[in-house]
């Protein structure tokens, strides 16, 4: 097996843990260690997720508590494009006032969502055509 493939995530190494659930922990460990090497989980990764497993649990993490991510939106996307385009040196924190927003998510709409990088010397720029 090439050093690529046996690159697995957490949830694919639960998924091979509950596939091998009715065998002994130290086995289920050994056969994920010749097979994936140095990227096999550790052997209380093995023992903890057959404990998980016996309750019956999914391989899938749990929802994380609190509110989810609502504020980029295409709407939003396009009014902070409105206003960069109107006047490239405008300020994150003007934006993120005017639209009532953070200024985190203000950032990460300019740079993520259009694709645009701030320049030191003349304010906004698009990132592909530079």
């Amino acid at each position: 097996m090439s050093a690529e493939s046996s690159n697995l995530s957490n949830i694919e190494h639960r998924a091979v843990i509950k596939y091998f659930a009715k065998e002994k922990r130290k086995e289920i460990f050994e056969d994920m260690v010749s097979v994936l090497q140095e990227s096999a989980p550790s052997y209380t990764m093995v023992k903890n997720g057959l404990a998980y497993f016996n309750k019956d649990e999914s391989c899938e993490d749990d929802p994380r508590p609190g509110r989810p991510v609502t504020v980029v939106t295409e709407e939003n996307v396009r009014k902070i494009e409105k206003l960069v385009l109107a006047d490239r040196r405008i300020k994150l924190w003007r934006i993120a006032e005017e639209l009532q927003i953070s200024k985190e998510r203000v950032g990460e709409i300019i740079h993520e969502h259009m694709n645009i990088e701030k320049s030191v010397r003349v304010g906004y720029q698009n990132a592909n055509a530079v």
